[in-house]
């Protein structure tokens, strides 16, 4: 059980504001004061303020208030957890009011309950208006109390958003039970409490079916400028501008409207939309009597439905059936209905769109209809044995459905063809059918005068009901308006320290800024620094080639082999050539990678071919073009494999070449040669030579180790003795696909 505190001390301090003097016309003041516990000064936030004139505020987080009041007016301070206390203003004093026993804890628990409830209240009104959308088109009573129910609650709260959506329900529940009027009226109320572009579309449509095309253009039209809008609900947008325009006659913006929506629609495959849209865009063609485009679209339209539905087919198809009859062309209007009924029939009547009973039946897709349309057809042109049959047909199909309106169409016309063939008999009998179909129809239409008069009484309880609950929710929106003021002060009073905090937050990101560019500014500076070294060693790497290479061609010339070194020279181009193109990229082909060195080890081969032979063997299960490989990085391990260990071995050696796939994302290259190995050619070389390290594979291991920094280890290179006495090199180097 909670006990409240009582109030022990009301201070109130004589000495007088400037401020606290300054009145208005009225002789109002502004009264300040504040709410605190006696024993701990805690402030006590969220106490009702009010005067006995109407004016009310609630105490801030600081446990403060301001309110304004007159002289002689009665001061009223109550809260759930405090003993109510009224006192008689005298002067523009301050009033401070402290609370013995409180020591805050209450609070807390009491905010808890109040944002747990507020979260149940939300939770609440979602469930009503997903209620009142279930029964909209069952149980229009029953759909309207919810819409009632959901709004209830939003006096006290003045939340505008839950207002807005109940009331925008409460519009589409009229906009679907015809009452445009009132579905306009909710609408309007519904924008007013929140701006919303699904209320403007709904609002667009309620105008059109209203026929206030201009207002609903109106509306709509602003629209057509906002950005991020649902891709559906864009396709709504034009469609309804469309269908303003057209009933407006402005056939070529109705058209251009209906193309942008279609457009949209095949874009996002909004299917239904697609058909509507095709059709309608047909219509507007029709009605300018543009036969071949509108055939065009209505063929659209058709072959769109055969991938939708059954029923949709057959409700396009008489679409079409329709605009053929316009055009008079009979014979196309009743094969295609023929062809309708032949599908419907195929159909349960549970799957048709609906079947029409009543005089307000709409002019929905029944085989009665469909048949008395044939029997229209036949009659057009004269042939009036063929539409008997199918005059017959719609009245005993109509009288199983119990529709009233095709019933009694059919059997006048059924009595005009029997009186135009002569068989005045069965025209009389026929007529008598008429009349006795005429009579039940007027008994049902008094039936349903009655129940459209009932409804409507209906409709105006639920009404009045709803603006007396809106008149309530506006009631307390004033008294909900005076407590912002309150929230207001409370927010100036805390703007202090709401700035030293947003100062500490931009401190902080400003250092993580800092610190951010530094390391991103260091990680570019490394970059160029590795592109320079790498675009350094390639220039190296060049003329190092090059070297080598012309000295081979000085070995032919100096032996006077003019056609070899004329033959050298021309190959030996052809992989300069290649070489220099490729010498400012850090990765090329590995196809192209291995056509070079085929080439170089070619033209080695001819030099040496009494050294070595070689054989370069690729395995055809690897994807060649998938890896990528620095240019140049082979033909150094081959140039030491041939010059340091081939050259020296006194018998003819073999350099072999393979490549093959390690797993998915890796290949291994292996050079292997049988010369005479890495310590005999060490011994081989001149103290000269010692001192000097080779040029070509300190590039590459430089190059290497730059590469593998800045694309994350794709290169790895081993070398070992080929076998266990040292001699022979073998060289592995795995490449990771990029």
């Amino acid at each position: 059980m909670i006990h409240k505190a009582y109030i022990l001390v009301l201070v109130l301090m004589t000495s007088l504001s400037t401020w606290a003097q300054v009145g208005n016309a009225q002789g109002q003041m502004e009264i300040k004061g504040s709410v605190k516990g006696k024993e701990n000064y805690i402030p006590i936030s969220g106490v009702q303020v009010s005067t006995d004139k109407g004016q009310y505020t609630r105490t801030n987080g600081l446990g403060e208030f301001t309110i304004k009041a007159s002289i002689g007016d009665m001061l009223i301070i109550e809260g759930p957890e405090l003993e109510t206390v009224r006192y008689r203003i005298k002067s523009g004093e301050d009033v401070d009011v402290l609370v013995e026993g409180y020591d805050g804890s209450r609070s807390e628990q009491k905010q808890k309950r109040v944002a747990s409830s507020s979260r149940s209240a939300r939770m609440d009104h979602q469930r009503f208006l997903d209620s009142a959308n279930f029964y909209k088109k069952t149980d229009f009573e029953k759909s309207i109390d919810f819409i009632a129910r959901s709004m209830e609650p939003l006096g006290s709260t003045g939340n505008k958003r839950e207002l807005s959506s109940s009331l925008r329900t409460l519009g589409e529940i009229y906009l679907y039970h015809e009452q445009y009027d009132l579905a306009i009226t909710n609408f309007k109320d519904a924008l007013a409490a929140q701006e919303s572009n699904r209320t403007k579309l709904l609002l667009g449509k309620a105008y059109v079916r209203n026929g206030n095309y201009e207002s609903a253009i109106s509306i709509l039209k602003p629209l057509v400028e906002v950005k991020n809008m649902v891709p559906y609900q864009r396709v709504e947008l034009y469609e309804t501008l469309g269908d303003a325009n057209k009933e407006l006659s402005n056939l070529k913006e109705a058209q251009d409207y209906y193309q942008e929506g279609l457009l949209i629609a095949e874009k996002n495959q909004i299917s239904p939309k697609e058909i509507d849209l095709s059709s309608k865009i047909a219509d507007a063609f029709a009605s300018e009597d543009r036969v071949i485009e509108a055939e065009g679209f209505y063929q659209n339209s058709l072959n769109l439905s055969k991938k939708v539905a059954p029923e949709r087919l057959i409700q396009e198809s008489e679409k079409v059936a329709d605009f053929y009859n316009q055009k008079n062309r009979y014979n196309d209007e009743i094969q295609l209905r023929k062809k309708n009924l032949d599908e419907l029939e195929q159909l349960s009547k549970s799957s048709v769109a609906s079947v029409g009973q009543g005089i307000s039946a709409r002019d929905t897709v029944t085989s009665q209809r469909i048949n008395y349309k044939i029997a229209n057809a036949y009659i057009a042109q004269d042939k009036l044995d063929e539409a008997i049959p199918y005059l017959e047909k719609s009245i005993v199909e109509a009288d199983k459905d119990d529709d009233l309106v095709v019933q009694k169409d059919a059997t006048r016309k059924l009595s005009e063809v029997y009186r135009y063939k002569g068989d005045y008999t069965k025209a009389l009998e026929s007529y008598q059918d008429y009349v006795a179909v005429v009579d039940s129809l007027y008994v049902r239409k008094e039936q349903e005068i009655s129940r459209a008069a009932r409804f409507n009484r209906e409709i105006a309880n639920t009404q009045n009901r709803i603006s007396s609950l809106e008149q309530e929710r506006e009631l307390s929106q004033s008294k909900y308006s005076l407590a912002v003021t309150e929230q207001q002060l409370y927010e100036e009073t805390s703007k202090r320290q709401k700035w030293i905090i947003y100062s500490l937050i931009f401190g902080i990101t400003l250092m993580a800024l800092t610190a951010f560019l530094y390391y991103r500014s260091n990680k570019q500076q490394k970059l160029a620094n590795n592109l320079l070294a790498l675009k350094s060693l390639r220039t190296q790497m060049n003329p190092h080639f090059i070297f080598n290479a012309l000295n081979s061609v000085n070995n032919f010339i100096a032996k006077s082999d003019e056609r070899s070194a004329n033959r050298f020279l021309s190959e030996f181009s052809v992989l300069m050539r290649s070489v220099l193109e490729n010498s400012e990229e850090d990765f090329i082909p590995l196809v192209k990678e291995l056509e070079l060195l085929e080439l170089y080890v070619k033209l080695e081969h001819s030099r040496f071919s009494d050294k070595f032979d070689y054989e370069i063997e690729v395995d055809k299960k690897i994807d060649v073009d998938a890896f990528q490989i620095p240019p140049m990085l082979l033909q150094p391990y081959i140039e030491n494999a041939i010059w340091h260990g081939l050259r020296y071995k006194e018998e003819k050696g073999f350099l072999k070449i393979k490549v093959r796939q390690v797993t998915n994302d890796m290949l291994e290259i292996c050079i292997e040669d049988n010369g005479i190995g890495r310590k005999k050619s060490a011994e081989l070389k001149t103290t000269n030579q010692r001192k000097q390290k080779s040029k070509g594979m300190g590039n590459i291991q430089k190059r290497i180790q730059i590469l593998n920094d800045m694309y994350k280890n794709r290169v790895e290179v081993s070398i070992a003795d080929l076998n266990e006495d040292k001699t022979g090199t073998k060289v592995s180097l795995k490449l990771k696909k990029q």
